[in-house]
Formats: C-alpha cells, structure tokens, sequence
C-alpha cells in the first residue's frame, strides 16, 4: 500500500517542531519525526546555516548543499534567525509559544546562554516538550568533549569489539552514534508527547552519542558488570563476534564472501564435504578450537563459488548469507521488494531544472502503509518571510514583547 492511496492521518499531524539543532543526530530526529507527520521548521544562522550544509559525505554536494545534509533534512522549512539579535529573537519566541517540541544538540550551556535553555522556553511554553542530544552528557570529565561519532565510537569501546585479533581497533564505517542517537531522541520525544496528550505536562527528553553508544552494547556491558573477568577477545581471522564460537564468522568463497551464523560445526563439514570438522562434536571443542575451524571453513569455501554453498546450506535451512556489496543490494529483487528508496526534489538554483536526489524512506511503516514524502531539503532562509507572516506578530505586538 503506498503512502498516496492509505487513508487517515500520520501519527504526528499537527505536531510543530522547531529544530535548532545541526549536522546528523539532532537534525536526523526531527527528519523522523516529519515522516511521521509533524511539521518541521529549522531554524538556521543567516550566514552559513546548518554547518552540515558543507561537510559533505563522500564530497557529494548537490544544488549547494551536501548530500548529507539533503537527506536529513528533507521535508523541514528553513527559518534563518541570530539567537543573537534580539528582533529575531522575538520572532523565534514567538514559533516557541505554538511549537510542540524543540530539538537542538548545542554543548551543553549554549542554549542557556542564548536565552533558549528549558527553563526559558517553559516559561514561554509550560507544555513545550524540549529535546537535547550531547556528546557526552551535561555532567562528568567528558561533557566539553567534540560530540562526533568516531570520538563517540572510541571512548565507548566499540571498535574493540570489530575485526580479528590482529587488527587494531576497527571502528565502524558509518555515523552510528549520531543515527542512533537520533532514533532514541525521537522515541523519547514521541513518549513525551503521549504523556503530555494524558497529563498535560511538557518536559525534558535527554540524550548523547556516548549513551546511545553504550546501550547498543548492553549485553557486553551487563555481562562484565556482573562478572569483570568477561572482557573483549577477537578470535581468529574470519570470525565475526567476539563472544560467539565457530563457525560465526564471514568467508571469502571463489567469488565473494559468505557469512555463517549459528550452526553446528559437525553438520556444516558433513553438508559441505569438509570432513575435518565432523570430529567437533562437542560444542566446547567450538570455542577451544575456534582457530583451527575457522581456518579450516575459510580454505575449504574458497573453493567454490558462493551460490554453490548457498545452494547447498539454504536447502538445508542453515543460517547464512552472501555478503552484498553495495551495487549487488540495490539491483538485488529483496531490496526492490521492500520498496525502500525514494526521490525528494526541489527546484534547481536560479531556475534551472527541477533536482531530484534518492534517498531511503523512514523504516516504519503504518496500518501497512510505507512513508515516502518527495519534499527536499530547504535552501537557507527558504521560509522565513512566510513564517513571520504566520506566526509573527503585528508592530505593537512585538515592541509590547519585547518591553516584557
């Protein structure tokens, strides 16, 4: 069912969101809150805007703006404010007394020092639900720290757990932290609104990259809190978990990669001919001879093709998977199938032909029905004169503002 024939609402219409924030987790969090229906407005500086409008991903710039910064902030206005100067000032307070939620992702005491920390905004706003992403949190040693995602990855001790014992510390290729991050900003924001649709109160949703980084790791951190001896050991070459035996682990084939999830180690040499490893009948033989075994798949897989193993090991229901480089997953039937690109667009500079960018729709679907909405990313400053016009207030209005 497409997004253009399911009937009913989104989930979030009528919400307003002000999205002070900039560059991937704030901004990614108001993305999902705008697939879900609520309105978007960014609030930008006039000179430059979102900092994530240059740092671009791969050196992909589009129509002005980076590719990072078109996908996270489809479908958003842009509303270009100086938190400094107070006449815009006032124009911000303004959208603050209307909005529903705020979302920014400044080091901690910017907000405050603008005039736009919780207490301010509440006094404005008392049902304002006020949402912060941090590096680090607000408290401890590292809370000035650079909140960027490798940093975040690093002090969290996740790249420990990637690669063998022979590699160094492999972190992993994509912003991790920042997108995980913003999907519990907005779980946190979606459950502070329900309780305020029962309650009435506004409130205070906290995250940071080094949280979010460390509950993905939850059950690694759990197992060494109860016992210290649990620690991170890579095994062999070809493994691909830390705390889990033979065979787990990801192996070249004559054409590309195979990965192997749980499965008994005598059924697998039995199913494809390798019978050096029908001798492991004991599944501790699986974590003590780890090295041996994953040695022993690896020569053997190489051999053969990987549609040869998957035709072999598929038949007989055991866990695997090729290993997909980026060309063979978009041409690939299974990603077709869950219909999970999309094109946003927005007219070209200074007239030229419309810009049409793809992309990938929220993951959540509603009543079966896929979100897809092709409104692009806004130029600086796109919507600030309409938005004034909306919510603004008259002269008066506003000097009597601003004598309060």
């Amino acid at each position: 069912m497409s997004g253009e024939d399911a009937p009913g609402p989104l989930p979030l219409e009528g919400m307003l969101v002000l999205d002070f924030s900039q560059f991937l987790a704030g901004p990614m969090a108001a993305m999902r809150l705008g697939d879900l229906g609520a309105r978007v407005i960014k609030i930008e500086r006039p000179q430059g805007g979102d900092i994530g409008r240059r740092l671009a991903f791969a050196g992909v710039v589009e129509d002005g703006d980076t590719l990072s910064f078109h996908i996270t902030n489809r479908n958003k206005e842009s509303y270009a404010a100086d938190l400094k100067n107070e006449d815009d000032r006032i124009g911000i307070r303004a959208l603050v007394a209307r909005a529903d939620v705020i979302i920014q992702n400044f080091r901690p005491g910017i907000m405050e020092r603008l005039g736009f920390g919780y207490e301010a905004v509440a006094a404005i706003n008392p049902g304002i639900v006020y949402a912060s992403v941090s590096g680090y949190g607000t408290e401890g040693p590292w809370k000035d720290r650079p909140g960027q995602d490798l940093l975040a990855q690093s002090l969290s001790g996740l790249p420990w757990l990637n690669g063998s014992a022979d590699d160094p510390p492999v972190p992993v290729g994509i912003a991790l932290a920042d997108v995980i991050s913003s999907i519990h900003l907005a779980s946190g924001i979606t459950a502070a609104l329900l309780r305020r649709e029962r309650t009435g109160l506004g409130g205070r949703v906290d995250t940071s990259l080094l949280e979010s980084m460390l509950d993905l790791q939850f059950e690694l951190l759990s197992a060494h809190l109860a016992d210290p001896s649990i620690v991170v050991k890579r095994g062999a070459r070809n493994t691909a978990h830390a705390f889990l035996p033979a065979p787990y682990g990801v192996y070249p084939t004559s054409d590309g990669y195979l990965a192997i999830a749980m499965t008994a180690v005598p059924e697998l040499g039995a199913l494809i001919g390798l019978t050096a490893l029908e001798q492991y009948t004991d599944p501790d033989s699986w974590w003590s001879e780890q090295t041996p075994i994953t040695r022993a798949l690896a020569d053997h897989l190489a051999t053969r093709s990987t549609e040869h193993w998957l035709s072999i090991l598929d038949a007989a229901d055991i866990w695997c998977a090729p290993v997909l480089t980026l060309p063979e997953l978009v041409a690939h039937d299974g990603f077709r199938a869950i219909d999970m690109a999309q094109e946003v667009s927005r007219p070209g500079l200074d007239g030229a032909a419309r810009v049409d960018i793809q992309t990938v729709r929220t993951p959540v679907r509603y009543d079966g029905r896929v979100l897809k909405n092709g409104r692009a990313a806004p130029r600086l400053g796109e919507h600030t004169e309409a938005i004034r016009a909306e919510f603004a207030t008259t002269p008066h209005e506003r000097a009597r503002e601003a004598a309060e």
